[in-house]
């Protein structure tokens, strides 16, 4: 079974913004594979089902990003999840709108949540999947960009983000991990 969470912040305020881009993936897989995500236990709200031939819980812890680490850590032990069966879906702020990154240990990279769970599981050896955000124009601050919403010129493309993003979870669950990676990890094209 694999542990797979979505990272954001609770509240309607925060629902379409960039730093809740893990909720709007977590969303999308729950959809496309018909999970609920509505059991609340330990501050999250998750939902057990199956990515094709693979047991995944489906969790998007209720706390703010920074305290996530904790919630994490008690669906890990109730699951008896090994750190090598648990996913992290989150935003990054260092990758280009779109593009995709898998990581398998490493530092924080400065976002709060990554070194919450951290902390709280006391290593680093879980998988992450990034999805870029981009970098905030020149003068904005970068934590406020993170919760501001899309632009209008991203906004045309999130839902193939979404799409692509719940693919590339699906591939590295059934055909591993280098196979996704070879995949999806470059950017996606714009229309037009």
């Amino acid at each position: 079974m694999e542990l797979i969470v979505g990272m954001g912040n609770p509240g309607v305020q925060y629902q379409m913004s960039r730093h809740n881009i893990g909720f709007q993936v977590m969303d999308r897989i729950a959809i496309i594979n018909h999970v609920l995500i509505s059991n609340k236990r330990f501050k999250t709200l998750y939902g057990k089902g199956w990515i094709d031939s693979q047991e995944v819980v489906l969790a998007k812890p209720m706390t703010f990003m920074n305290r996530t680490g904790g919630a994490v850590k008690k669906l890990v032990n109730f699951f008896t999840i090994g750190m090598d069966d648990l996913i992290v879906i989150h935003d990054d702020l260092d990758l280009p709108f779109g593009r995709l990154r898998f990581k398998r240990r490493g530092g924080d990279g400065g976002h709060q949540g990554v070194r919450s769970i951290i902390e709280s599981m006391g290593g680093n050896n879980f998988l992450r999947l990034k999805v870029g955000i981009g970098r905030p124009p020149k003068g904005i601050d970068p934590a406020e960009y993170v919760l501001d919403s899309f632009g209008e010129s991203e906004e045309p493309i999130l839902d193939k983000i979404l799409d692509r993003t719940a693919d590339a979870l699906k591939v590295m669950l059934l055909e591993g991990l280098e196979t996704a990676m070879n995949r999806y990890q470059r950017r996606i094209k714009k229309e037009g």
